[in-house]
């Protein structure tokens, strides 16, 4: 293919052992062996996975605040900078509202709790009191005055990234504003962002080992069998989500002119690391820079990828409404019309409440409960084991629905080079595309 790229200089390709997907699904497969022959041994490899996915967290303010700062200052047009926001929460809450529907459908239609007549008494509701404490303390209103900062310094010391991304806005705006007088600031920005993500291309080389460390501990301390007795929401919950992205998000890419599995392909490296951490932050700043690096623009990936890390969960969105009515089947409690709608209702604003916190799936699950008070809160502890299991596809849902975002935004905004993107979704980007984001292949 003859494209823009086509004087780069070709490079001999690396060995199949040293990609960084290759090197995160042996990590995978030994953390599971391990935990499966030594649960003690794997149970105790947990730090490896905290002190990975801390290490990724350390990065993810600088980057989304560079990204977005010199992104926004680089618009000579700002209204552009709130066109791409308002089509991004459009966008946003359109599938959002989607994902809730088809869990719903789907959990009316398989019944996966259907036979099990769990009497809610005999439920040990103390096991999800932290859940549900947290729940409460969770509120439409109480999320967004969270989004202001206390201090400049309060938001990247916290890590929040509502917080991080609407400083970086107004910061972005305001160097826009300024001019010519702000250039100095701006080139220095745009000389930081090249060492912060090698930086992460460096951590991304501890990759495997967090990925080893938080498999082992999940298989160790749960055990692959205990997941037998939930195989059918388990199994429901991975079909809906996989239908969801090839069928749904998949027609989206189609009628934007890409496909859903070149896309898939493209960001295989960091989808392997959510796998393995069942965290879609530890891959948030490789997927802001595999976005750009595929021909979308700075200021369409700064605003919209961090925003749709809480606004934008399709993953956790198919799980409530499917987690909730597994509980209302399993417990023989008979939900109306009314009342599954009032369900949907009540989750689309309770998962726009409880973004951003950790264990936010099953805390919006308890908040969406205590509010329909037919469904039993205490039945949250049929699935409390296996919601580990979950969590990846959740988070892994998300992360694709992310990016399908990012590149339909890009293309609406015609903010999308589409010789770029062609090469990445063909395989034939160069390496010399990367030398400004660099890429997060293993050295």
């Amino acid at each position: 293919m003859q494209t823009a790229f086509a004087a780069a200089a070709p490079r001999g390709k690396l060995p199949f052992y040293r990609h960084l997907y290759v090197q995160v699904l042996a990590a995978i497969a030994a953390g599971v062996l391990l935990s499966h022959f030594y649960p003690e041994t794997g149970e105790a490899m947990k730090p490896f996975g905290d002190a990975f996915i801390k290490l990724v967290k350390m990065v993810i303010a600088p980057v989304i605040f560079l990204t977005v700062a010199t992104g926004i200052a680089g618009v000579s047009d700002l209204q552009k900078v709130g066109r791409v926001a308002g089509k991004a929460m459009i966008y946003f809450l359109a599938f959002s509202t989607l994902a809730l529907v088809v869990g719903l459908v789907v959990s009316n239609v398989v019944q996966p709790g259907a036979g099990m007549h769990i009497d809610p008494a005999t439920l040990d509701a103390t096991k999800v009191a932290t859940y549900t404490e947290k729940a409460h303390d969770t509120s439409i209103v109480g999320f967004l005055m969270n989004i202001i900062p206390d201090t400049i310094t309060g938001a990247f010391a916290k890590g929040d990234i509502l917080q991080v991304l609407f400083f970086s806005v107004l910061f972005g705006l305001a160097l826009a504003a300024v001019g010519d007088r702000g250039r100095p600031v701006v080139d220095f920005l745009q000389a930081l962002t090249t060492p912060i993500f090698r930086l992460v291309a460096i951590l991304m080389k501890a990759a495997p080992i967090g990925a080893f460390g938080a498999m082992a501990f999940t298989i160790g301390k749960y055990g692959i069998g205990s997941i037998a007795n939930l195989a059918m929401l388990i199994g429901t919950f991975y079909l809906t989500s996989l239908l969801f992205v090839l069928v749904v998000l998949g027609a989206v890419a189609r009628y934007n002119g890409f496909s859903i599995l070149a896309l898939i392909r493209y960001i295989k490296e960091e989808l392997l690391l959510v796998l393995g951490t069942s965290s879609s932050e530890a891959a948030l700043p490789g997927l802001m820079a595999k976005m750009e690096r595929a021909g979308c623009n700075r200021s369409v990936v700064g605003l919209v990828v961090p925003t749709g890390y809480s606004f934008n969960l399709d993953g956790t969105n198919i799980y409530m409404t499917l987690a909730a009515l597994f509980i209302a089947q399993a417990t023989d409690t008979p939900l109306t019309f009314g009342d599954q709608i009032l369900l949907l209702a009540v989750a689309m604003l309770s998962s726009k409440g409880a973004a951003g916190i950790t264990g936010a799936g099953f805390i919006t699950l308890a908040a969406t409960l205590s509010v329909v008070p037919a469904v039993p809160v205490a039945g949250m502890a049929l699935i409390l084991g296996v919601d580990r299991f979950m969590s990846e596809c959740r988070a892994l849902t998300n992360f694709i629905g992310n990016a399908v975002a990012t590149v339909v935004v890009a293309r609406w905004e015609g903010e999308l080079d589409q010789t770029r993107f062609a090469a990445a979704m063909a395989g034939d980007l160069p390496e010399e595309a990367d030398l400004s984001l660099p890429g997060l292949q293993a050295a």
